[in-house]
């Protein structure tokens, strides 16, 4: 919660000043009635034999009606989520040869592409989808589009072969986002890899592209540093297929995005669920001045009755 006009906060410091001058009010009552009893006196100590909470609970209403009072002054305000109107995002994902190894269950393309429809299934529906599939070349490619089903085709029909050209895919994608005079509405790219670039653009020199774009790429590394594949030469080893986290960091911190590690296929899932929230949806402001101020005056109101009730006074 946040306040517009939080100097009114300060009314909340008359709540212990009330307790103290009641308080002490209470201690001089009780000294002259032990010093000069009278009828009057007794009857008063009578009604005050009542049960304690009727005798309290006007002041207690009372003050919580002085502190929802100082809290509407205050102008408080609540933030809440809410699907985001109008925005564009991409799914870059790399299904190079690498992305085979069985180090992330049951393959890390397998794991990819579920998680990959859990981001997908989570998105608000006013939110444009596009997608782009990469080994050594974008070949799966669908520009952003209120049908979300056309982006899950493109992730659902790859196939784990070739080199890693993410630096393409990432150019092709800012392209597909920004149009033609490079006005878009609030976009981003989500990129999966497992390995280093080794073929294509510089990735560098397209994350830097995507941050004068103002086009944050949100990067998930894929993969243990122990993956491998099975060596075509059957009397070979195996060949050593670890992730690239520093690479895939340094694209998304050169485009103002966030970087994931991922090594088993829930935490991949976990990662893209939260990818899903945060990307398709906004932050906003919401004030409940009113609730407080309607409060207030209820506890009021309540108060003044029970005091009225209780002891023929008010509190």
């Amino acid at each position: 919660m946040s306040f517009a006009a939080p100097i009114w906060l300060g009314a909340l410091a008359l709540i212990p000043l009330a307790i103290a001058a009641s308080a002490a009010a209470r201690r001089r009552a009780r000294r002259y009635a032990v010093r000069f009893p009278a009828a009057s006196t007794l009857q008063l100590a009578a009604a005050a034999a009542g049960p304690s909470w009727r005798r309290h609970l006007p002041a207690v209403l009372a003050l919580a009606a002085i502190a929802a009072l100082a809290l509407a002054l205050a102008r408080p305000h609540v933030r809440y989520s809410a699907a985001i109107d109008q925005a564009s995002l991409m799914l870059v994902t790399d299904h190079s040869g690498s992305m085979a190894a069985t180090d992330v269950h049951p393959t890390r393309l397998a794991a990819a592409e579920r998680a990959a429809n859990t981001f997908i299934d989570q998105l608000p529906a006013k939110v444009l989808l596009g997608a782009v599939a990469f080994s050594d070349a974008p070949d799966g490619v669908q520009a952003p589009e209120a049908n979300h089903a056309a982006a899950r085709a493109i992730i659902d029909t790859q196939s784990a072969n070739g080199a890693t050209a993410t630096g393409d895919a990432l150019e092709l994608a800012l392209r597909l986002l920004r149009g033609a005079d490079r006005k878009h509405p609030p976009s981003a790219i989500v990129l999966l890899s497992d390995g280093a670039a080794n073929a294509g653009l510089d990735v560098t020199t397209v994350a830097r592209e995507a941050a004068r774009d103002k086009i944050p790429i949100e990067t998930v590394a894929l993969g243990t540093p122990s993956g491998t594949l099975s060596n075509p030469n059957p009397f070979g080893p195996s060949i050593a297929v670890p992730p690239d986290p520093q690479l895939m960091q340094q694209i998304a911190q050169l485009s103002g995005g966030r970087t994931f590690n991922a090594q088993s296929s829930d935490e991949l899932s976990s990662i893209y669920k939260q990818l899903a929230r945060r990307l398709g949806t906004v932050t906003r402001k919401r004030e409940i001045t009113v609730v407080f101020a309607l409060g207030g005056l209820v506890l009021l109101a309540l108060a003044a009755a029970g005091s009225t009730r209780w002891s023929g006074r008010l509190p």
